[in-house]
């Protein structure tokens, strides 16, 4: 019985190296692989899902869960376009809106990449049940506009509706302690107010204007109709409309079923009726294209995505930042930099480590730009405003230099509503400092207000360095004020409206480099078998506590807003529909 039993366990064990052996093999075999791309392709586009800066790959539970985003890369989509306008297999491009996340310089810049792509001669056509508002701005750019007999397309203007807790924590017993400088620093207003300041809702307007803008000019050009018609549109609720009269109003170019679409887009391809349509998304197509050579010179396009934080996994990671901007400084095969940025902001003490790390690769005596993406504000324009050069966006949100510290005063909830009251020994006035169960002293409030006056003052002084500006004309325009792409131009805050591709262009030309050279970091690695090694391992050993995945996720939270920098660089959250 023993001899069976440990021959079973044995044969498990066998059984499950094998398995993790054999899913190593097909993982490795497919990314050693690249696909084919047949005469007489189509690039298909899919708007939908959430649209990433870059491609990550799922992690083991979400692939087990289906919660993995699957929405296109931005940057395979731009590359796509770019290199498929002069490949003759493909014969044109098909967008298929089924209502994408994505930022208004994300759009923007397909905008400018679909524009480029046209110049070959190529069609393209564009189809929707339903046309979501965003999507439509990018389909409007398409030949032909195919609507669903029974579908609608939803253009309604852009709004900014922001939540204010104020309410809830007084209900609850919860004081913000909040210091800050800067006028527009509005980030802390839903904590301490029950509406937008003033200053923070003429910024936020004339954010909004300058966005609606940009989409009635798209929209407006591409459709061949005036900017008043499209705000015409907006104004009478279009999303109501039946589709005959979306026709009539010249918003699409004819009501088809998406069978109807797929035969011509056959014809077009010369394909029979039952001939399959041959769809190339752009991850599969730059899978089939070669890439750069990361151990020969290249242009290295870094991408810095997220909430900055000091430690932790998820979003710009200062400890993780500053060694690849390190490494890269130190790599001869890096003959420059581009940093993509894409960030609200956060600690200011990790943006303060990341600007250093990148001041040390210039010091390399190597190029260094920036491409600002949906946002690059407060610590995000920290972590820019050195580079010898600032592409951004005109639907870049950028500046908002400022600072705040923010620091929750539990003790009307716990001591007066709940009846905990405590008791504290401690060697020295403060040695408490700061703690969310008591509050703060005034002399612990004056202490912060002075630790983050100091933190302006040295990011003031970063702009005004990086920017070649006096300190004096930086915080005449920053004070947390929040800009479009286009009004930072004018202030000296960026240097040129352009996308990350023209980002590229620029510092190759300047660096004597190949433009198709690029080489994007970090490098992008699967997890997969990783997650499955360590799901293995079962659950998690934690002070003689059995702790599962889902409980530590849980863990990992609250240790992050136990642990995160009170002073603070971030942008007010702006939430445009």
């Amino acid at each position: 019985m023993l001899g069976t039993i440990a021959g079973f366990w044995i044969s498990l064990l066998i059984a499950v190296f094998v398995g993790i052996a054999v899913i190593g093999a097909l993982v490795s075999a497919g990314a050693g692989s690249k696909p084919e791309i047949d005469k007489n392709s189509i690039l298909y586009i899919d708007l939908s899902g959430v649209m990433p800066e870059r491609y990550q790959p799922a992690d083991f539970w979400q692939m087990v869960q289906g919660s993995e985003e699957d929405g296109e890369s931005l940057v395979d989509i731009l590359d796509a376009l770019r290199l498929a306008k002069n490949d003759a297999k493909i014969k044109g491009l098909y967008i298929n809106a089924e209502g994408a996340a994505a930022g208004f310089a994300s759009r923007e810049e397909i905008v400018e990449a679909i524009r480029e792509f046209k110049t070959s001669g190529k069609w393209v056509y564009a189809y929707a049940d339903a046309y979501a508002q965003g999507d439509y701005m990018l389909a409007s750019l398409a030949d032909s506009v195919f609507l669903n007999p029974v579908g609608a397309v939803d253009v309604r203007g852009v709004a900014s509706q922001i939540p204010f807790y104020k309410g809830l924590l007084d209900k609850l017993g919860v004081k913000m302690e909040v210091v800050r400088v800067g006028t527009y620093k509005s980030a802390v207003e839903p904590f301490i107010t029950n509406e937008m300041s003033p200053a923070s809702r003429m910024q936020t307007q004339v954010m909004i204007d300058s966005l609606w803008r940009y989409y009635t000019d798209v929209v407006s050009d591409s459709r061949g109709v005036t900017p008043s018609q499209v705000n015409g549109w907006a104004d009478s609720i279009m999303g109501v409309w039946g589709a005959e009269r979306t026709l009539r109003e010249g918003a699409v170019s004819a009501l088809r079923y998406r069978r109807s679409v797929e035969d011509l887009l056959r014809d077009e391809c010369g394909l029979d009726v039952k001939d399959e349509l041959k769809f190339v998304t752009p991850s599969e197509y730059m899978a089939s294209r070669e890439t750069a050579n990361a151990d020969k010179d290249h242009i290295a396009v870094l991408f810095a995505c997220g909430d900055i934080v000091d430690s932790g996994e998820g979003g710009i990671v200062g400890k993780t930042m500053v060694p690849e901007i390190l490494r890269l400084a130190d790599d001869d095969n890096v003959r420059a930099l581009v940093l993509r940025v894409n960030s609200g902001g956060g600690s200011a003490f990790a943006s303060e480590q990341i600007w250093e790390a990148l001041e040390y690769f210039k010091s390399k005596d190597k190029k260094f730009y920036v491409s600002m993406g949906d946002y690059a504000a407060s610590g995000g324009y920290y972590i820019s405003c050195g580079a010898d050069r600032i592409f951004a966006d005109r639907c870049t949100l950028t500046g908002s230099i400022g600072v705040f510290g923010l620091i929750p005063d539990f003790s009307g909830l716990v001591t007066d509503k709940l009846g905990v009251t405590f008791s504290t020994v401690q060697s020295n006035a403060n040695s408490d400092f700061p703690s969310v169960l008591t509050g703060m002293t005034g002399y612990q409030r004056d202490a912060l207000q002075k630790s983050v006056e100091r933190t302006y003052d040295t990011f003031t002084s970063r702009v005004a360095e990086g920017r070649h500006m006096s300190q004096d004309s930086v915080k005449a325009i920053a004070e947390g004020r929040v800009w479009t792409g286009g009004a930072a131009l004018d202030l000296g805050l960026v240097d040129e409206i352009g996308s990350l591709a023209a980002a590229v262009k620029a510092i190759a030309d300047e660096s004597g480099v190949d433009a198709s050279k690029v080489v994007y970091y970090p490098a992008v690695e699967d997890k997969l078998l990783a997650e499955i090694l360590a799901s293995a391992r079962g659950n998690v050993k934690a002070g003689g506590l059995d702790i599962n995945a889902s409980a530590m996720r849980v863990l990992r939270v609250l240790d992050r807003l136990q642990t995160a920098d009170p002073v603070q660089a971030r942008m007010p959250a702006v939430y445009f529909e």
